[in-house]
């Protein structure tokens, strides 16, 4: 499994070759939260400047296992409000605090369920091999959670876009060795990057960028396919016994000949219109701050549309692929979607509060919206009672494709982004702080883009 884990890290790191020569150096990587293209500009006229697209030669290498690592080994677990809290045995040179979703009966069926408090992305061995203590839980919600308590005292914090441990201003007050923060996965928004920077005198935060792009990607256009096949109430129907072809048919639409547009054209906006160009759409639109070269643009079959509203009115389906910070966020209100074709579909696998989930949940039940469909919810997890769990176009029953947050999160992906936290670990524990520039947020103090620094007034961006 190491071996192919190297591969398949290696096969996505980030390469920019698509954008326009009229802004050299620059890079519009990919959409998740806290990539650094401002689409949506603080002042027109801002050259928007980009973190370095130098690579590094420095293999990611990884001991991740094949097997769990049987509860023995691992120290003590206790049982905080439901949460599993994985406590380290003894004290040790550096303490590492792990915050995942636990996989339960799952993670022991599946052992490549790296993403999981069972599995701790298969470092514990290697983190205790080196001399340190590895502290996993998945309890991270309150003053008394395992996660809060545990911070005091940690150098490293790891967690992921699918289970935050949200690092606030406050608790980053509390942590006070803290030195590193590393998203296991892409997306840092949930980390107070304001608060980093004048943290215990500059707190590097990090990201594995590329991770999953490409399993986002694959995840927008099957959501597409299953809100304009009207997938879901079809399947639900024939699980229940029932056979009303009718009853499904009256929703049902090709993909071939809409119109589909993107808001933003990053690494994992440009794979969906790469994607797409197989289904023949009617056309394939985008906006973005940032154009894509010329040539890039008609080998996809693709458009830029210089103003968002002006694309919406044009798209039968429209995808999020944006960042999420203080322009963007509710930016999908009642305002903008009224805006949209009507009947249109919209998939947002972006972060949930880019929309106002409200009035999202209204437009089904009007018409305006057909359907709506993604993984990503403001808040998260999403609460039993939260509207895009059961709202449905004009309450037919159908016309909505939410799941919990995977898009980012398959099995391969798992391995990737495993790989590349342990690679930012070894990274920081050998004391060379040779990371990807590409995967820096903050570093000394100091935004590692200019772009995103020019922008991230406002503090957390909890999702």
């Amino acid at each position: 499994m190491e071996e192919y884990v190297q591969q398949s890290y290696a096969k996505y790191q980030p390469s920019f070759p698509n954008r326009d020569s009229a802004n050299k150096g620059y890079d519009f990587p990919h959409f998740e939260p806290l990539y650094f293209l401002e689409i949506f500009p603080l002042q027109p006229g801002i050259m928007v400047f980009a973190r370095s697209v130098a690579r590094l030669a420095r293999p990611a290498s990884s001991l991740l296992s094949q097997r769990a690592v049987p509860q023995t080994s691992r120290g003590v677990f206790s049982q905080l409000g439901g949460a599993r809290g994985l406590t380290a045995s003894s004290s040790r040179q550096g303490k590492v605090l792990l915050c995942l979703y636990d996989g339960k009966e799952h993670a022991e069926m599946e052992p490549q369920l790296l993403g999981t408090t069972e599995n701790e992305l298969g470092i514990r061995k290697w983190i205790e091999d080196q001399g340190h203590t590895l502290v996993t839980t998945s309890d991270k919600e309150g003053e008394n959670s395992v996660f809060e308590k545990e911070l005091v005292d940690a150098e490293v914090i790891i967690t992921t876009p699918f289970h935050p441990g949200y690092i606030t201003a406050e608790r980053l007050a509390k942590a006070k060795n803290l030195k590193i923060c590393i998203t296991a996965g892409i997306g840092s928004d949930h980390v107070d990057l304001n608060a980093a920077n004048t943290t215990n005198g500059g707190i590097t935060v990090a990201e594995v960028t590329g991770s999953n792009v490409v399993s986002v990607a694959e995840h927008v256009v099957m959501t597409m396919l299953v809100l304009v096949r009207n997938f879901v109430p079809a399947h639900e129907q024939v699980a229940a016994g029932k056979w009303d072809v009718a009853a499904v048919a009256k929703n049902e639409y090709d993909l071939e000949g809409k119109t589909v547009g993107t808001v933003a054209v990053g690494r994992i906006g440009e794979r969906v219109l790469r994607r797409l160009k197989a289904f023949d759409c009617k056309e394939l639109l985008y906006f973005d701050y940032q154009p894509l070269k010329p040539e890039i643009e008609k080998e996809i079959g693709c458009r830029r549309v210089d103003k968002l509203e002006d694309m919406l009115a044009q798209c039968d389906i429209v995808t999020i692929n944006c960042p999420l910070h203080e322009k963007t966020r509710g930016l999908f209100n009642k305002e903008l979607i009224d805006k949209m074709k009507p009947g249109s579909w919209l998939v947002n696998t972006a972060r949930g509060a880019i929309v106002v989930k409200e009035d999202v949940a209204a437009a089904l039940k009007s018409g305006q919206l057909r359907g709506y469909g993604g993984d990503v919810w403001f808040p998260q997890p999403a609460p039993a009672d939260h509207p895009l769990r059961t709202a449905s176009y004009k309450n037919w029953g159908g016309g909505n494709a939410m799941v919990p947050h995977m898009s980012g999160t398959s099995l391969d992906a798992q391995k990737r982004y495993a790989a590349g936290t342990k690679a930012i670990l070894e990274s920081y524990f050998s004391g060379k702080h040779d990371y990807r520039p590409e995967d820096l947020i903050v570093i000394g103090g100091d935004y590692a883009t200019k772009a995103y620094g020019e922008r991230a007034h406002g503090g957390n961006n909890k999702k």
